[in-house]
């Protein structure tokens, strides 16, 4: 497998051969989980960015090669919004303890990231209809990402009122 397709393919997680999307997504949302605790929010928004960038200029050279457009065994883009989620919630989970609403706030943020990534809502829906190329492919996925971690970080400060 060469570099570049092991990278879109998140280390082979979207060859997965049903839902290669939520499999990817699984992947760098535990994978994500694992550099928080140990590395920091610095380093995942870091890295998110560093692949958010990468991915776009990789993606448009696949996409030439093979003349396809978001072919589902790429799943960087899924990383980069699952991500992007979680970087969000950090803030609203920063200010708890309670173990309940930290994995709550972690299992919201990969639910409502699926959803958003799936079912494609206004904006997310447009962006993947009408971008091309790597920004297009990216693009709804990084705002899936910023919308389920607005609505998952929203829901934790809820439940930080109600628990």
């Amino acid at each position: 497998m060469s570099l570049q397709k092991l990278f879109l393919t998140f280390f082979g997680s979207g060859l997965f051969p049903k839902a290669p999307g939520t499999a990817g997504s699984l992947v760098a949302f535990i994978l994500g989980i694992i550099i928080l605790y140990t590395l920091g929010i610095d380093t995942l928004f870091i890295l998110t960015f560093a692949i958010t960038v990468i991915a776009v200029v990789e993606i448009n050279k696949y996409e030439a090669a093979t003349n396809s457009h978001d072919n589902s065994e790429i799943v960087i883009d899924e990383v980069s919004g699952m991500w992007i989620a979680m970087l969000f919630i950090q803030g609203s989970l920063a200010t708890t303890n309670n173990f309940i609403i930290v994995v709550i706030g972690y299992a919201l943020s990969f639910i409502f990231f699926r959803a958003f990534d799936i079912y494609k809502p206004s904006t997310i829906g447009w962006i993947d209809r009408e971008v091309k190329g790597g920004l297009g492919v990216m693009g709804d996925d990084i705002l899936a990402g910023v919308a389920s971690g607005l609505l998952t970080s929203l829901i934790i400060v809820l439940l930080q009122k109600i628990i």
